[in-house]
């Protein structure tokens, strides 16, 4: 069965508009894993918009003591900036069970294209092996793009996460099939090289069903989109409702 892991940094971005612990990153993250989520995502960035080191040290126990998946994503050349003690920093002391690697940069208002593996060989292998050291599985953020599966594989990665937000808009537009078969390349490239396959942005409630139909999605990571529907439907409804689809769609 494909394995949900919900994405809290809108819980937070939400949290830090006010000097406030509400709502409670840690307590909602509870919930959702008491609702049947296999695990958890954060994604601290050096401007600390949402997610903060503090919510990363507090979710590592809590992912810990509950035996969830913990993900931390980000770009791994990140480097410290006031707080933020740099991504690498943040892998070694929270341990996490997976590392996301994504190449955004610091103004981004959301990830929006993956690596382009072959031409970051170099830079990427020695910085997985670092991960790697610290105990944590590595996947790395990725276009649907059969070749860069290979590369992927050759740098170290254990998985890479589809990045899914093309997918989700063409389901919108009423023309999914084509974008349907690009993911479908994509994840048997990906599994042809040795890789597990995660995927994430801009799945939801209705788009999920289909796209967990391909063959060996092991990981969704959803976040926006189960924020914006738990305010609707409630958090612990909400993410039972995308466990439900994934327990039908196994």
């Amino acid at each position: 069965m494909t394995q949900l892991s919900v994405n809290v940094n809108k819980i937070a971005l939400l949290r830090n508009q006010r000097d406030l612990d509400i709502p409670s990153v840690a307590g909602l993250s509870r919930v959702c894993l008491q609702a049947g989520a296999a695990g958890i995502t954060v994604h601290p960035r050096p401007d600390q918009r949402h997610i903060r080191p503090g919510d990363v040290w507090e979710l590592a126990e809590l992912t810990s003591r509950a035996g969830a998946e913990f993900n931390i994503e980000g770009n791994p050349f990140s480097e410290p900036c006031g707080s933020y003690p740099g991504f690498l920093e943040i892998i070694r002391r929270a341990a996490p069970t997976q590392s996301t690697l994504v190449p955004d940069s610091p103004d981004q208002n959301t990830s929006d294209h993956g690596w382009d593996v072959k031409n970051n060989i170099d830079r990427l292998k020695s910085v997985i092996a670092e991960l790697k050291s610290f105990g944590s599985r590595v996947s790395l953020f990725v276009d649907p793009d059969p070749s860069q599966m290979s590369p992927a594989a050759a740098v170290g990665a254990d998985r890479v996460e589809l990045y899914t937000e093309p997918y989700a808009r063409a389901f919108a537009e009423g023309r999914v099939e084509e974008s349907f078969a690009k993911y479908a390349a994509a994840a048997a490239a990906a599994r042809e090289a040795g890789l597990g396959v995660n995927a994430g942005h801009d799945l939801n409630l209705k788009n999920l069903a289909k796209f967990v139909t391909i063959p060996g999605i092991l990981e969704v990571s959803i976040g926006h989109a189960l924020t914006a529907e738990a305010l609707e439907l409630g958090l612990d409804t909400t993410v039972r409702a995308y466990v439900d689809i994934l327990k039908q769609t196994s």
